[in-house]
């Protein structure tokens, strides 16, 4: 049995939901997100509240019944407050630099690297060894964190590369020299 699928998804005012069909719209403050949901799923706005129920209690039943109470919940918050994450950048010479919607990352390889903001998608970098990625949708915000980290990882052993902030990287001990 679903326990995230019963629960209700609370929607906080100044939010507007709509529900056409298998398609879920969230409106709010912040942004406008959608999503089509399974079409076994169905979606009930009751007030100030959804409530996702499934027709049987077969397994992929129960796990589309969380997924989508998820992702509702989700484009809910999302739209009320922006996500967010945060990364840094360590390493001598290591920096990165955002204009015209691209970001430009300087990270130990002879050519500079071009990532494109995508849309719908914030990007600030407060200073060169920062970014920090804010939307409304949560699965593009840590998408683009990701692509981000993926440049260059951090490595174990002098800990140079692009982490999470919050990231914490096990160290290695590098070769050991000694007499035998």
């Amino acid at each position: 049995m679903s326990r995230i699928g019963k629960k209700p998804v609370a929607v906080p005012g100044g939010v507007n939901v709509e529900v056409c069909g298998s398609r879920v719209s969230v409106k709010g403050p912040a942004g406008e997100l959608s999503v089509n949901v399974h079409p076994a799923m169905s979606v009930a706005v009751d007030g100030a509240s959804l409530q996702v129920s499934r027709p049987d209690d077969k397994r992929s039943s129960r796990a589309l019944h969380g997924l989508t109470r998820s992702l509702i919940q989700n484009m809910v918050s999302g739209v009320v407050k922006p996500f967010e994450k945060k990364l840094e950048i360590q390493g001598v010479g290591y920096n990165a630099n955002l204009a015209a919607g691209k970001l430009t990352l300087q990270v130990g390889f002879a050519n500079k690297i071009v990532l494109v903001v995508p849309d719908g998608v914030k990007c600030e970098v407060p200073d060169p060894t920062h970014v920090i990625i804010k939307s409304s949708d949560k699965q593009a915000c840590g998408q683009f964190a990701a692509d981000i980290r993926a440049v260059r990882p951090p490595e174990p052993y002098k800990g140079k590369g692009i982490r999470y902030q919050d990231e914490f990287v096990r160290r290695k001990a590098g070769k050991a020299f000694g007499s035998k």
